[in-house]
C-alpha cells in the first residue's frame, strides 16, 4: 500500500506529464512596427493595419510637416521599424536625410504613388515640389483610396500572415470613404455656384477644389515655409473685393494674423478653423482623416451657403 507521501508524489508527476501533453497557449503575434511621417498618414495606416500593427507618427496632431525638424529619437524610431510610410512628392523635405542618418533597413513606401496628381501654381508660389507637383494629394478622397491600397499592399508584403486582416480592414475603410465622398459632394451641390470661392492660409486645398468644384486662393504657396509678399497680399485683397468672396479660412498649421488682416481690410468673415496638413488632437474636431474631411466641408458649406 502506498504511503501518503508516495501518493502525493505520483499525483504531482501525473499532473506534470498532463501539463506537458497539453498544447501551449497561443501567443499573440508580435506587432509589425511601422512609422508614418505625419498625422493624416498615420491615421490611414492605423485603419488598414488594425491590431497587427504598431504605428509611430513623427509629426503629430497640429504639427507642420513642411517645417518639421527631426530629433534623434525619430532616428531611433526608424531603426526599429519595418516600414516607413511617407507621403512623397517632396512633402517631407527632411525624410530622406533622416532615413540615411538613421541607418534604418526599413522599407520606404510612398503612399501617394499612383495618385492622380495636379501641378502647383509655380508662377505665384515659386516653389518646387517634384517639379511643380502639389503634394497635398490626400485632399481628394479619390487619392486617399490609392493611399489605402498602397498601405495595404505594403503591409501584406511585410506580414503575409496578416493578408486577410489587411484586406478586410482596407475594404471596410474604402466603404467609409465612399460614404464620405457622397456627403462632400452633396454639401457642395447645395452651395450656390457663384459663391464657391474660398481664401485659405496656404495652398493646401487645390486637390479638394479640383475634385469637388470649389475655387481656393491663398497668399502663401503650397508650403508653409513661404512668406506671402506685400504684393501677394495686395492682390488677394483686391480679388476678394472684386469677386465679393465671402469667407477666409485659417488652417491649424498656419499663423492666423495674416488672414485676420486680410479679413479686416476686406470685410470677409473668418470661417471656422480648418485642417489641411495635420489632424487635430484625437478628441478635437478632426481627430481622424474622415473627421477632418467632414469638418472642413461643413465649415466651407456653412460659410458659403449663408
Amino acid at each position: 500500500m502506498l504511503t501518503r507521501r508516495a501518493t502525493l508524489s505520483l499525483l504531482a508527476c501525473s499532473l506534470a506529464l498532463t501539463g506537458m501533453s497539453m498544447p501551449a497557449a497561443a501567443q499573440p503575434p508580435e506587432k509589425l512596427k511601422v512609422v508614418a511621417t505625419f498625422s493624416i498618414l498615420g491615421d490611414l495606416v492605423r485603419h488598414v493595419g488594425g491590431e497587427r500593427v504598431e504605428v509611430t507618427t513623427l509629426v503629430g496632431p497640429n504639427g507642420d510637416a513642411h517645417v518639421y525638424a527631426p530629433t534623434p529619437a525619430d532616428g531611433r524610431r526608424l531603426t526599429e521599424a519595418r516600414i516607413v510610410f511617407t507621403n512623397g512628392l517632396k512633402f517631407e523635405g527632411w525624410i530622406d536625410r533622416l532615413i540615411k542618418s538613421s541607418g534604418t533597413r526599413a522599407t520606404k513606401v510612398e503612399a501617394a504613388k499612383g495618385a492622380k496628381l495636379i501641378e502647383g501654381d509655380d508662377d505665384h508660389h515659386g516653389h518646387d515640389h517634384d517639379h511643380g507637383i502639389d503634394p497635398h494629394a490626400w485632399q481628394d478622397i479619390g487619392n486617399a483610396r490609392i493611399y489605402v491600397a498602397n498601405i495595404r499592399d505594403a503591409l501584406i508584403a511585410a506580414d503575409v500572415g496578416g493578408k486577410a486582416a489587411y484586406e478586410s480592414n482596407a475594404a471596410a475603410y474604402l466603404s467609409k470613404l465612399d460614404t464620405l465622398e457622397a456627403e462632400v459632394k452633396g454639401l457642395v451641390a447645395n452651395i450656390p455656384e457663384a459663391r464657391r470661392r474660398i481664401i485659405t492660409s496656404h495652398d493646401a486645398f487645390r486637390y479638394f477644389g479640383h475634385a469637388y468644384g470649389i475655387a481656393f486662393v491663398s497668399p502663401q504657396g503650397v508650403s508653409t515655409e513661404a512668406e506671402a509678399s506685400a504684393k501677394d497680399v495686395a492682390r488677394i485683397i483686391q480679388q476678394i473685393r472684386r469677386e465679393k468672396i465671402a469667407a477666409v479660412f485659417v488652417e491649424n498649421v498656419s499663423d492666423a494674423r495674416l488672414m485676420e488682416r486680410i479679413a479686416k481690410e476686406t470685410g470677409a468673415r473668418i470661417g471656422e478653423r480648418v485642417y489641411s496638413d495635420a489632424l487635430s488632437e484625437p478628441d478635437g474636431p478632426a481627430g481622424t482623416y474622415i473627421d477632418m474631411m467632414r469638418h472642413n466641408i461643413k465649415a466651407f458649406s456653412a460659410a458659403l451657403s449663408s
